[in-house]
């Protein structure tokens, strides 16, 4: 399923004037980020801000990229939470829809269960879908973290394989060497990407993807054609970028870029908020250097 994907864009949500999501705007986005590369888009992901989408709006936007970018990029759909019940009932409506091609389970944050609790969260959501599950482990959000032992059990499951790995580097390049064949390792941090891919990585689930993927694919092109040095050389210039749109709470930093550009309005859902004027100089002085 993942072969030869090595760039996939953690999508935002597009909001309208009325606080609904923006469907003309996302076609144009998705338009546009299709033709710069992107393989494949995880949607209503938390980029996509899904803590304040209803699940209807998360079951249309699956259905809409199903639909639009069928045969043209993978469709991933985020339907984890902290509570098992819910993703298993979000998982069974998203998978049923033709043109989702694999979910996405996060670990469950807040409650903190142990990892045989993880374990079985992340069973009950496998065994309830129709297409394959991708792992999501990310402590930094989540506070709760699967060991590498755990991802390699859970990659045993017949319905798992992936993970969107949010740990380190060492972990990456643990997990690569002792994964089974038919389970695939991205890293979900844009500044790791070139490092990740050294330690065994398929590729990176991106977010700067919505303005850089056609230098993050020369970069990745660049090492896997042995030429290191230039790889770096772009690694450099895409790093400070990467780290820009997370300067404040992502996505607002992407989403102050995208209507800087015409493409959509900065608007985000609360508890998010919106850039202020100095944060906006701040991050922009980055994101437009040359």
């Amino acid at each position: 399923m993942y072969e030869n994907v090595e760039l996939m864009t953690a999508i935002i949500t597009p909001f309208n004037a009325a606080g609904d999501v923006d469907y003309p705007a996302l076609d144009k986005l998705v338009t546009r980020l299709l033709a710069e590369g992107t393989q494949g888009f995880i949607v209503a992901g938390t980029t996509g801000e899904s803590p304040t989408l209803t699940n209807a709006e998360k079951v249309a936007l699956f259905q809409y990229f199903a639909t639009h970018t069928r045969d043209k990029a993978l469709v991933i759909a985020n339907v984890g939470s902290n509570n098992t019940a819910e993703s298993v009932a979000l998982a069974k409506a998203a998978s049923a829809i033709n043109g989702v091609d694999g979910l996405l389970a996060v670990t469950p944050y807040y409650n903190k269960p142990s990892q045989a609790g993880m374990i079985a969260h992340f069973t009950a959501i496998a065994d309830a879908s129709a297409v394959p599950v991708m792992l999501y482990n990310i402590p930094g959000r989540t506070v709760v973290r699967l060991t590498n032992e755990s991802v390699l059990k859970l990659a045993q499951h017949p319905n798992i394989n992936a993970v969107k790995q949010c740990t380190s580097n060492e972990d990456i390049a643990y997990l690569t060497a002792y994964k089974p064949d038919d389970f695939t390792v991205f890293t979900g941090e844009d500044t790791e990407m070139l490092g990740a891919v050294r330690a065994g990585a398929a590729g990176v689930i991106s977010v700067a993807s919505h303005f850089f993927g056609k230098q993050m694919l020369q970069c990745l092109a660049a090492e896997k054609a042995g030429d290191t040095a230039r790889a770096d050389e772009l690694m450099s210039w895409l790093t400070p970028k990467m780290n820009a749109l997370f300067a404040c709470p992502s996505p607002a930093p992407t989403k102050m870029f995208l209507a800087q550009r015409g493409e959509t309005r900065a608007d985000v859902r609360l508890p998010l908020i919106e850039l202020n004027a100095d944060e906006q100089a701040e991050i922009l002085q980055i994101l437009e250097a040359e």
